[in-house]
């Protein structure tokens, strides 16, 4: 055995010892060729989860789409809609469906489902943020298993998420997982279409280095989903950079995968954790407005990692509210940083350019402090 298949043989039996579990199904493995939802497919998935936990040393919980999917028959809809009020529609519609076929199909283990909606303006939050954590930690903690969505009927920004990859990757991080598992209609990456003859499947990825090259494809068989290879492989990143290993391969192989089996793509654990809101804010946080920094500000938030102060603000665009996320960006208008203001953005033109002391000392105590606090902020190309 090689150095590399020895290594591939370490990763697959921690994966088999993993724990904490976050495994994520598509749109496509949930639903039938006409779009509908699939109980026999889902049935399928809840028998290979409520078996791995059987034992009481596993804690598993499941991101799924298929709402809107789910939604489409009952509301005489064919394909998934275009536009976004008819998707938040079947969204409202599919959701029950969907949590109502899982509540039944996990009963006949003795297994209770509790229903955890989820929009990435939540997770950049530190209040929202922490209710998400300490509810998902208290379900595990009671026996339950959750079931995680982006709450698709009021997200707009999620509708065109990636399927929920993106989102199964920071509730990983977020639960401090030990494993991710991404199901799909594919079972894992190749180094070319998999339909055709002569391509290999790549079955580690160890850095960008194992995936130079190669194309991915994007729908969903039955056009029901969002997400194709190309946001799976971006979430596997997102994890695996995290500190997180990721398998990813097809709902038919979810038992294989769970017990460390060689199949699909397995990505290696690459970086660190980090703080689960900044991972959320790099990743899921859609920025409200921008400021513009002058190049004393962006050495300070780039180089020094520091706090944005006013001093340093050279322009102001957008309008949003303190609490929001908003991009930095240095004269010539690239994106350095993204962080969490602490003002609204018709109070900035007043601050521009001046001192906190001095701001305190004309406006009162409340306006000496930081713009951005380099503890809500995250840089994009460090």
């Amino acid at each position: 055995m090689t150095a590399a298949e020895q290594q591939g043989a370490t990763a697959r039996r921690q994966v088999a010892q993993a724990r904490r579990i976050v495994v994520k199904v598509g749109s496509s493995s949930l639903t039938t060729a006409a779009g509908g939802l699939d109980a026999d497919r889902v049935d399928a998935l809840v028998d290979v989860l409520a078996k791995s936990r059987s034992g009481g040393e596993r804690e598993i919980v499941l991101v799924s789409s298929g709402a809107i999917a789910a939604g489409l028959a009952p509301l005489g809809l064919r394909r998934r809609p275009k536009d976004l009020a008819r998707q938040q529609a079947a969204a409202s519609v599919g959701q029950g469906l969907l949590v109502a076929r899982y509540t039944a199909s996990f009963a006949r283990y003795g297994v209770r489902v509790g229903q955890v909606l989820l929009t990435s303006d939540d997770m950049s939050r530190r209040a929202h943020h922490r209710n998400a954590s300490r509810t998902l930690d208290k379900l595990l903690a009671m026996g339950a298993l959750p079931v995680v969505n982006e709450n698709d009927t009021v997200a707009t920004d999620e509708i065109r998420f990636g399927d929920n990859d993106r989102l199964a990757a920071l509730v990983a991080h977020l639960v401090r997982a030990d494993l991710l598992v991404l199901l799909s209609d594919v079972d894992g990456v190749y180094d070319g279409d998999p339909g055709k003859p002569g391509t290999s499947r790549i079955a580690e990825v160890r850095g960008p280095a194992d995936l130079a090259g190669v194309e991915f494809g994007s729908a969903g068989k039955a056009g029901v989903g969002t997400g194709g290879m190309v946001t799976k492989v971006e979430a596997a990143r997102i994890a695996a950079a995290a500190g997180i290993p990721v398998v990813l391969t097809s709902a038919v192989h979810a038992a294989e995968a769970l017990s460390g089996g060689d199949t699909g793509t397995h990505f290696h654990s690459t970086g660190k954790r980090s703080a689960d809101r900044l991972l959320w804010l790099q990743h899921a946080s859609t920025p409200q407005g921008a400021l513009t920094l002058d190049d004393g500000a962006v050495d300070a938030v780039v180089k020094g990692r520091k706090s944005l102060l006013p001093a340093g603000i050279a322009a102001v665009e957008g309008e949003f509210s303190a609490g929001d996320p908003v991009e930095l960006r240095d004269a010539g208008g690239h994106a350095v940083a993204r962080g969490l203001v602490n003002f609204d953005a018709r109070e900035i033109p007043r601050l521009i350019g001046r001192s906190t002391r001095e701001l305190a000392r004309e406006l009162g105590p409340a306006y000496e402090r930081e713009v951005v606090h380099r503890d809500d902020l995250v840089l994009l190309h460090a």
